[in-house]
């Protein structure tokens, strides 16, 4: 019928291209530095892998380190609606939650989106210990996660109480390690754990661990 046929589609806006160079490149190069480590990966490498040229590589990121800031980035925000975590509507729940195991089970719901992005890739940047630029990126990129955790147990703390002898830097330890990449590799892609699982496991270890009893 007329009435069905559509124009031609509206060409991309430069802001629009722009966008989708930078998301190929990041994709990129977050699967060679997973696969070659940070040090064996090159611009060059990040630019065949994603189909572009080389100057474009250099042109949007200008060094390696900035690529790899921006891998952190991405999977930590994820793609859709890129905002940081505290930002994000999984973890305004966790203080919106009406007891502290419901609280729990947001703040492991949204660290279980978060880790299935960025756990291999923080592993292989841990191991690189030789490599201070990719040290620096993942010791930034940690420091903001204890930011979050340490709102995350300071209101757990004044809400529903922490297990005897914890306070809010012990819970922030605990959190910390539980939901750590670390433990979200080992425990799902080494070992298979399916990822409901895992998260049943989170939730009731922390509210075990870190809730005082009966933390309701």
């Amino acid at each position: 019928m007329a009435g069905d046929v559509k124009g031609p589609a509206k060409p991309a806006s430069r802001r629009e291209r722009a966008r989708a160079t930078r998301l190929r490149i990041t994709r990129a190069a977050h699967r060679l530095f997973v696969g070659r480590g940070y040090a064996g990966t090159r611009m060059a490498d990040v630019a065949e892998e994603a189909g572009v040229a080389v100057q474009s590589v250099y042109f949007t990121f200008h060094t390696k380190v900035e690529l790899l800031q921006a891998c952190y980035e991405l999977a930590v925000m994820g793609e859709e609606d890129p905002l940081p975590p505290p930002e994000q509507p999984w973890f305004k729940a966790i203080f919106e939650a009406p007891t502290g195991p419901e609280a729990l089970a947001h703040f492991a719901g949204g660290f279980g989106q978060i880790a299935a992005r960025v756990a291999v890739l923080d592993d292989v940047v841990r191991a690189a210990m030789h490599e201070p630029e990719a040290v620096a990126v993942r010791a930034n990129s940690e420091a903001l996660r204890r930011d979050g955790y340490r709102a995350v147990a300071a209101s757990l703390a004044g809400r529903f109480g922490l297990r005897a002898g914890l306070d809010v830097d012990r819970a922030t330890d605990l959190l910390l390690v539980l939901a750590g990449s670390a433990t979200y590799r080992q425990l799902v892609v080494d070992y298979g754990w399916d990822r409901d699982g895992f998260l049943a496991w989170l939730t009731a270890s922390l509210a075990e661990l870190v809730l005082a009893a009966g933390g309701e």
